[in-house]
């Protein structure tokens, strides 16, 4: 089809030049204010409240939820104590200090109890979940640090020894919730062990072989290890979280800071993608098919939490970094309330603070 030539009669040179000017003006201006697309204006994590701590440093670890009774613990490993915050109203409720080094804290509404792993203690204490009063204690070795809990057994496996303990092996040991004691250990062969996984349909724990640069693959029934996978694409792995219906192990290294993807069918890893510096804590939230990474930032440098999307088994993509503050890399996703909580530790100017995020869909 042939266009024919448009001619324009009666203007001239400077009249067309002006009603040029204008068409690219209001052009400009349609631009400008034009209304993002939902894609541009969506924000993974909104954050809700900061609520601060005055009078104390605290140097958060990790924390412990209790749904039943609507608090939050939060342990300070440093200027030791447990602190509860109601969850409801985000409100500090007190302070738990009878404590050397408390590291993690389990809720067991069931059984009327809190159990509290004090590290530099080297035991668990075990609590009354209405009173806190001290009614029982589990002995470990030094450094008692990581735990995973298996519901089905209720057994809680409790990562102890190695670096502190001066000594060239960590142990897991194994505490039957039920009766409150520990009924076995076992010994695996490197000086820090971080982060582990349950396999609920399974028989495996993943263990974080810090100080092998491996992930260890212990059965639980033979209570033995039965596999090691190398970490190739960093080293220093530190948290670790299982997306069981698909069979991937996620698992984060500082050096560098690297999100790695492992398939649990093979012990390979399938992807590796940078996130932000320093990360210490790890969620997965299964329902909107994310990972969320807290990372304390390096030398003074502020924290950020990464937001990673999960598009299929082995496809993911960084499509937030969230800044926090310097050191806030311990956090706990809660999804029954669609919440986030991040710790930013406190200092000689500054009040310990957490922050609380609202899960965006």
């Amino acid at each position: 089809m042939r266009t024919k030539k448009c001619v324009c009669r009666g203007l001239g040179p400077d009249i067309e030049e002006e009603k040029m000017k204008k068409v690219a003006f209001a052009f400009a201006l349609a631009v400008i204010f034009a209304p993002q697309s939902p894609a541009q204006e969506k924000v993974p994590l909104r954050l809700l409240q900061t609520i601060s701590v005055p009078g104390v440093t605290r140097k958060w670890d990790h924390f412990g939820v209790d749904l039943k009774g609507q608090r939050l613990f939060v342990t300070s490993e440093e200027d030791p104590a447990v602190e509860v915050f109601d969850l409801k109203t985000n409100k500090h409720i007190r302070a738990l200090t009878d404590f050397k080094e408390p590291h993690n804290v389990l809720v067991f509404p069931e059984m009327n109890e809190l159990f509290v792993v004090d590290g530099e203690a080297s035991e668990i204490k075990i609590l009354k979940y209405d009173s806190y009063a001290l009614t029982g204690r589990v002995a470990l070795t030094v450094d008692a640090d990581p735990v995973a809990y298996d519901p089905a057994s209720k057994y809680l496996y409790v990562v102890n020894g190695g670096r502190e303990a001066h000594t060239p092996y960590c142990l897991i040991s194994i505490v039957d919730t039920k009766i409150g004691k520990k009924i076995a250990d076992m010994k695996l062969d490197t000086n820090r062990l971080e982060s582990m996984a349950i396999e609920t349909s399974g028989s495996r724990l993943f263990v974080n072989m810090t100080g092998a640069n491996e992930i260890g693959v212990v059965d639980r029934n033979k209570r033995a290890v039965v596999a090691t996978w190398p970490i190739t694409a960093g080293e220093q792995n530190v948290p670790m979280q299982y997306d069981e219906a698909r069979r991937r192990l996620f698992v984060v290294t500082r050096k560098p800071s690297k999100l790695v993807v492992v398939n649990t069918d093979t012990g390979k890893e399938v992807t590796s993608l940078s996130v932000a510096e320093y990360a210490d804590d790890l969620a997965y939230d299964a329902a909107h098919h994310r990972l969320y990474v807290a990372c304390g930032g390096l030398q003074g440098s502020p924290g950020a939490i990464s937001v990673v999307e999960q598009r299929d088994a082995d496809n993911y993509q960084v499509i937030a970094t969230i800044p926090t503050k310097p050191g806030a890399k311990t956090a706990r996703l809660v999804p029954e309330l669609n919440r986030y909580y991040v710790g930013v530790p406190g200092n000689a100017q500054n009040a310990p603070q957490i922050l609380a995020f609202e899960v965006v869909p």
